[in-house]
């Protein structure tokens, strides 16, 4: 500890190996930090730099918020919009009623072994790696989560009634990239007409608007999705039995 701190009483300060060790950081890291001005200078005596606790607990607060899912960048400006005078608790809040999960899926972990009995001869470390890369399946050591029971069981169920799993895996991927597009569509309308209005807007207003926003833009893609499917269906069996008939003439 820094002789700044030597006093009962006194304020402790930090050099920066002190200071990175009390953080739990690397020293470059706290460095770059500073050059990404995340981090305010050091009180200067003569050639040393000395950190205060004030800067241990704004280095606490970036971690949360890289934890939460924050850049860097959006760090930034939220640390400068709090020395600015503005409610970095309020900003805090907006963000975390928005990005709230959406997804209420129950996960499920088993074996590698439990996972490829239940495709048999079809699990290989291509189709894990794929699952991993489309988000469906996180693995630690011999065990893997799958992201939701529903939709695996889904996925049993279709390979059981004869469809590969890597066509399952195939189609997963273009339906991944339709939801994104649509999803951003959606976050595109809350963005603009909900959040982009918070002026004088009371957080706890937007939260129970977005409460109410959720079920109604679930429900509106799954009934969309339903609709879309009878209209495919009926299309499917008009194309079959017209195959049929014209075998049947022959």
């Amino acid at each position: 500890m820094s002789d700044a701190a030597g006093s009962s009483g006194a304020a402790r300060e930090y050099r920066i190996g002190e200071l990175a060790e009390a953080a739990g950081l690397p020293v470059r890291t706290l460095r770059y930090y500073q050059e990404r001005r995340l981090l305010p200078p050091p009180r200067r005596v003569g050639r040393v730099g000395l950190y205060s606790e004030e800067h241990l607990a704004r280095l606490r607060v970036v971690g949360n918020l890289l934890e939460r899912g924050h850049t860097l960048e959006g760090i930034r400006e939220l640390l400068s919009a709090w020395e600015q005078g503005r409610d970095i608790g309020a900003v805090l809040g907006v963000e975390k009623a928005v990005t709230a999960p959406w997804s209420t899926e129950e996960p499920v972990t088993m074996t590698l072994e439990e996972l490829a009995g239940l495709f048999p001869g079809q699990v290989n470390a291509a189709a894990v790696a794929e699952a991993v890369e489309l988000g469906h399946l996180t693995v630690d050591g011999d065990r893997v989560t799958h992201w939701s029971r529903r939709q695996l069981e889904a996925t049993v169920a279709l390979v059981r009634a004869g469809v590969p799993l890597g066509e399952v895996l195939a189609v997963s991927r273009r339906l991944q990239h339709s939801m994104d597009e649509l999803a951003a569509l959606f976050v595109r309308l809350i963005a603009d007409h909900v959040v982009g209005r918070l002026d004088g807007r009371d957080l706890d207003a937007l939260t129970a608007t977005l409460d109410r926003l959720r079920p109604g833009a679930q429900v509106t893609v799954e009934a969309g999705f339903a609709r879309a499917m009878d209209r495919q269906v009926r299309a499917a069996l008009d194309r079959t039995l017209g195959g049929l008939a014209a075998s049947g003439d022959g």
